[in-house]
């Protein structure tokens, strides 16, 4: 990036030399990335897998798959096996024309994962890296929001495993006069009775086993650090949230099987507590070409707060040859 195309920063905290215009495209630097059967192991459990999916949890298993939302954490753990600072990690790379996300006023707002190839029970013998891009830029004058797309690749062979999409929103860092970008409506569930409801009770532990995966925000484990950024105390993992919904739609509507899933995202909407119990309701809303839609939301039992919104899947049909 040229010395031009970089925003310096004044006195006032603010920024000139911005262009958000400038920073859709951008590549980002690969991040190689590893892990092993444990690790698959460990993820299966933090999301809720059940002793009935213990191709999930048991290595010997003759059916023994990764879930297939595992590659979400791996842009945070990249190679490691221990912890590590993650406030120093997560820190965004220099994009042109865009400030800096402050990582104290900045959250994520969309995930979204697609499996394209069936993904390896370990990266052994894999040479893996995840490739990233800017494909949006824009300024809501309160906010500043960035998407990108991710994509976990071999380089040995090219092989992609997993697609992979993510909006970050740097709150109160707008108000450069960019581009306000698309409107993006919210997804309406359907007026009737769920397909399918799944509920999981976390627990005070919960956030302390995710984390593991690789998401060692200390907004996860300390009550001070999260009444600091005003929150009640430590709040659950987003992407914690996000899986244990994931595990909750496939286990209810495909039968545990990791095939099956195509695609799957949602939008994270509130903040949810280690305790807090989750109930994911699930529609199925079309089929098409041998796979059945889906739409689904999370809420928080007890006061009813929306956890995920505009959740989506694709599932393949059971009998479908693809």
């Amino acid at each position: 990036m040229s010395r031009n195309d970089r925003p310096v920063k004044r006195a006032d905290g603010r920024y000139n030399n911005v262009d958000f215009r400038k920073a859709v495209g951008y590549k980002f630097r690969p991040i190689k990335c590893a892990y092993n059967r444990r690790d698959v192991l460990l993820f299966a459990n933090a999301i809720g897998a059940q002793a009935d999916e213990k191709h999930f949890l048991y290595e010997l298993h003759p059916r023994f798959a990764v879930f297939p939302t595992f590659p979400i954490n791996l842009a945070f753990k990249q190679t490691d096996q221990d912890v590590f600072d993650f406030v120093a990690r997560t820190t965004s790379e220099p994009v042109p024309g865009m400030p800096p996300f402050d990582a104290q006023r900045s959250v994520d707002g969309e995930r979204g994962i697609e499996i394209v190839n069936p993904i390896p029970t370990s990266s052994a013998g894999l040479d893996l890296e995840i490739r990233s891009k800017v494909v949006g830029a824009y300024d809501k004058g309160g906010s500043m929001i960035s998407e990108q797309e991710h994509e976990l690749v071999d380089v040995k062979t090219e092989t992609v495993y997993v697609k992979m999409t993510s909006t970050a929103f740097g709150m109160g860092q707008g108000g450069y006069g960019g581009p306000k970008g698309p409107s993006k409506p919210a997804v309406q569930m359907p007026a009737r009775q769920p397909d399918a409801v799944h509920t999981y009770k976390t627990t005070p532990e919960t956030a302390l086993l995710y984390r593991l995966c690789g998401d060692y925000n200390p907004m996860h484990a300390d009550d001070e650090f999260g009444k600091r950024a005003g929150f009640q105390g430590a709040i659950l993992q987003g992407l914690g949230t996000w899986n244990i919904a994931a595990h909750g739609l496939l286990r209810g509507v495909a039968d545990s099987d990791p095939k099956r899933l195509k695609t799957f995202g949602a939008r994270f909407k509130s903040v949810v507590y280690p305790g807090d119990e989750l109930e994911t309701w699930i529609w199925k809303t079309s089929s098409e070409y041998g796979f059945d839609n889906y739409v689904f939301e999370t809420i928080v039992k007890g006061d009813g707060r929306v956890a995920l919104s505009n959740g989506y899947a694709k599932i393949k049909q059971q009998s479908s040859k693809l």
